[in-house]
């Protein structure tokens, strides 16, 4: 049934799908919160149902499988209450009292308010019940020992909801709660201490996950988003496309396709408000932003036509012009509306890390948007890992960091995860 109809029936005071219309609100409200939350990204397999789980999470201490949170009852959650759904969400403990592992997000979700918890849960419950078993985890010990988990939660976790500041106004305060706790965003951008905790003293400065670069979002010029204008912040939440600032891609990707191109403009400007309030972190002593590197090619021009008998000095721009210059154009300029976006003033070309430039080489751009699909194919099935290297330090020298020397180890590790 269609979103319009249903919000007719709500409207009315009828059922929906055996619901009252104060169910339907409650659960219109957490299919809402589920998507700021980007629940179906971890409870979700590669082209598994919604939320049966089963995703690996490939951590130092093992490898973690995300479990079934649909409302099967003898695989998923439909047994649990709404006291064990908030114990879980607020605290980090199972329906059996037991410590969840903090690749769930609960040191984010503890600032969560019991209602929107409860509405998450509601419409979790809505949802079919899909039977498929829980994988267990592979852990070695002493990981595999959840008590252990104790001193961890010791360190690292503080259990309390969101507490607005009275000094900011109510639009500030609403981006600080989908920031923080919904949209849990500082879990990805801040860097990790030696327990895998979150440094608070360097939120949202950058971190890699899953062998991609999260960027420094704090309010910083250099290092951060602090040359962002309100309005670019929430068009790339909305697009992941902003021109001349930067083009999502990867685990980012993800975010825009499941979550935030799914909320109202009054909550993305929310967020863009708090974001651009974050404390100016520049960890590295950066002193140019990563989106204002890069100039037009003109050596590509002088290839055309000519056989491939490249030495080593030419092989990254005939690569370049064999693989990427018709989309992107001979300059690097891309195209006009953007959709096959300029090199220049790229935040993956310009940024002080190579990974995501790799990672997008080797992997590609897939990325679903309000106004339709974005799509680059990736290089890794027809380029060798000499080859990536040559393309990629091209690109960095014309288009990017030059500083930056991608060698064969850099890409071979990347293509392995």
């Amino acid at each position: 049934m269609g979103h319009s109809v249903k919000f007719l029936f709500v409207a009315l005071g009828l059922t929906v799908s055996g619901y009252s219309s104060a169910d339907a609100n409650l659960i219109a409200r957490g299919e809402y919160l589920t998507k700021a939350a980007d629940c179906v990204a971890c409870h979700t397999t590669k082209d598994g149902k919604p939320f049966a789980g089963g995703l690996a999470f490939k951590t130092p201490m093992g490898t973690l499988y995300s479990p079934n949170i649909t409302p099967d009852k003898e695989t998923g959650i439909g047994n649990w209450t709404d006291e064990e759904f908030l114990r879980a969400l607020h605290e980090g403990k199972g329906k059996n009292g037991e410590n969840l592992y903090p690749a769930f997000p609960y040191t984010s979700y503890t600032l969560l308010k019991d209602d929107d918890v409860k509405a998450i849960k509601a419409y979790l419950f809505s949802l079919p019940a899909v039977h498929q078993p829980n994988r267990e985890n592979d852990m070695p010990f002493p990981f595999n020992q959840r008590w252990g988990l104790w001193f961890w939660n010791l360190v690292n976790f503080e259990g309390q909801r969101f507490q607005p500041d009275t000094s900011k106004d109510a639009q500030w305060n609403q981006g600080a709660y989908f920031v923080e706790a919904l949209g849990h965003c500082g879990e990805c951008h801040t860097p990790r201490n030696i327990t895998m905790g979150m440094k608070d003293s360097k939120a949202y400065a950058g971190a890699e996950i899953d062998g991609w670069t999260a960027f420094n979002i704090t309010s910083d010029p250099h290092a951060g988003i602090g040359g962002w204008s309100q309005e670019q912040v929430v068009q790339y939440l909305r697009s992941g496309h902003v021109d001349g600032k930067a083009q999502a891609a990867g685990p980012m990707a993800e975010v825009i396709e499941n979550s935030t191109r799914h909320l109202t403009e009054s909550d993305l400007n929310a967020m863009a408000v708090y974001l651009r309030s974050l404390k100016p972190l520049n960890p590295d002593d950066e002193t140019k932003s990563r989106s204002d590197w890069g100039q037009s090619a003109t050596s590509v021009n002088t290839l055309r036509g000519m056989p491939f008998t490249a030495d080593n000095h030419t092989d990254g721009a005939r690569l370049y012009l064999g693989n990427c210059a018709s989309c992107h154009s001979f300059t690097g300029e891309g195209v006009k509306d953007g959709y096959y976006p300029s090199l220049m003033k790229n935040s993956v070309v310009g940024a002080s890390t190579q990974n995501n430039l790799i990672n997008v080489i080797l992997h590609g751009v897939s990325r679903k948007t309000n106004d339709g699909e974005v799509f680059m194919p990736g290089f890794a099935n027809t380029l060798t890992d000499e080859q990536v290297v040559s393309l990629s330090n091209y690109l960095l020298q014309q288009f990017g960091q030059p500083a930056l020397n991608i060698k064969a180890e850099d890409v071979k590790t990347l293509r392995e995860q």
